[in-house]
């Protein structure tokens, strides 16, 4: 059983709650513009929509919107029904009504609602005068039936809405590129502070970079999938406890070419997406944020957040953030390949630091006279 602490820290944020990203010093320096927000929220302007029309042919919403209309709908057809069989018009005693009591469209449109909500019809009633009479009150009934099956589950999708689920889903505010099992690997934080489990949860990340095509074509928002690190062999997580996702930077990763130095100045865009379904409602959920190029930090790697205490393990939210800097080459991981490897690699920088401090000798010796 796992116990939580500090479940307020100041270095992550919540995939909901409004953006909370550092300003830039300086005014001038422009500020990059990013995929998807620190927030989750998609940072697309949807513009020149000419076909406003298709909002209108969402008939579903306009009738639960409108449940009004189905009231004065049947209140016009009991008028029409009264209308047609004389009912409006003062009759002897022996006359028989198909609805009694109905004298105008306002008495029709009261016993609609009498009959739709089954309030109980007072002094109107249906007799067994007209036979259309009785059809429309069952047609009337079922209608009833299911806009109100229709409205109850309008409020229940709004009260169980996924994007509420996803308030308690964080990410960590920055992510690392670091050694992690000799290979360099990107990796972010990400945890859940409910007690209840999200359900199949499955990590899709891309890099959204600006890339030219060999025919020249430029693609501003060229979206290229990163698979992740999973020991299982698929994107699921059993997400119980804070997890750090990490990702292989391989030949097959579009990160292969970046380095520490690149970093700095590359136009890079990592975007993270969480799915998965809600245990206690069954409702599919996602949470999504983004890492820009100055969010990555290379040459650390999160501090553990789990602890073992009375038996039990207890995570620190507090800690959820913190990184600390570790020894990582600033080279890229294809540099890294070419040089034969992190152990081969790790044998050369002494050598080539030798041979520099030997040649600083060897100008610094004067010269035998």
């Amino acid at each position: 059983m796992l116990s939580r602490k500090g479940l307020i820290p100041d270095d992550y944020f919540l995939t909901r709650l409004a953006e909370n990203v550092l300003q830039p010093k300086y005014k001038s320096k422009p500020r990059k513009a990013r995929f998807v927000a620190k927030n989750g929220t998609c940072n697309v302007a949807h513009t020149n929509i000419r076909e406003q029309g298709r909002f209108l042919q969402d008939v579903f919403t306009t009738l639960v919107d409108l449940k009004w209309c189905s009231w004065l709908l049947f209140g016009m057809v009991w008028w029409l029904i009264a209308f047609a069989h004389g009912d409006l018009d003062p009759k002897g005693d022996d006359f028989v009504p198909c609805v009694t009591d109905i004298h105008s469209f306002s008495s029709a449109f009261l016993f609609s609602i009498e009959v739709q909500v089954t309030i109980g019809f007072g002094g109107r009633m249906v007799t067994e005068e007209c036979l259309s009479a009785i059809v429309i009150l069952i047609i009337q009934n079922i209608v009833g039936l299911l806009i109100n099956a229709i409205m109850l589950g309008c409020i229940f999708m709004k009260t169980a809405q996924a994007n509420r689920r996803a308030e308690t889903l964080i990410f960590s505010k920055h992510a690392v590129i670091t050694v992690r099992n000799n290979k360099l690997c990107f990796m972010f934080r990400l945890g859940d502070l409910r007690k209840s489990m999200i359900i199949s949860a499955a990590i899709h990340m891309q890099v959204v970079r600006k890339t030219v095509t060999n025919e020249g074509e430029m693609m501003p928002l060229d979206q290229i999938d990163i698979q992740m690190d999973n020991p299982v062999g698929t994107n699921s997580i059993f997400l119980v406890s804070p997890l750090i996702i990490s990702h292989v930077i391989d030949k097959n990763s579009p990160l292969y070419d970046l380095s520490a130095a690149d970093l700095l100045h590359e136009d890079i865009e990592v975007v993270v997406v969480l799915e998965g379904v809600v245990e206690t409602t069954g409702i599919t959920t996602q949470a999504r944020t983004s890492y820009l190029s100055e969010e990555i930090l290379w040459g650390q790697r999160f501090v553990p957040t789990v602890s073992q205490e009375d038996g039990m393990y207890a995570v620190d939210y507090s800690k959820f953030g913190n990184t600390v800097k570790v020894p990582t080459p600033s080279c890229s991981a294809r540099a890294l390949d070419e040089a034969g490897g992190l152990e081969r690699f790790k044998l050369q920088e002494p050598n080539r630091a030798g041979a520099s401090v030997r040649r600083r000798i060897k100008i610094s010796t004067p010269k035998e006279t």
